[in-house]
């Protein structure tokens, strides 16, 4: 039985995979996308605490 990591590999490597890095590649391109990871970073990080 393959492990996770080597049907991760797999995958990554066929046209599937290729795909959908490219359509996350595109999504993280949008800098409204980037606002809310930097936002949720911040907030993970401590850095954007509501109280």
């Amino acid at each position: 039985m393959a492990s996770l990591i080597d049907r991760i590999k797999r995958f990554a490597q066929g046209p599937q995979g290729q795909k959908a890095r490219a359509r996350a590649e595109q999504i993280a391109r949008d800098p409204r996308n980037q606002a809310r990871i930097r936002r949720l970073l911040a907030r993970v990080r401590g850095g954007g605490r509501r109280h």
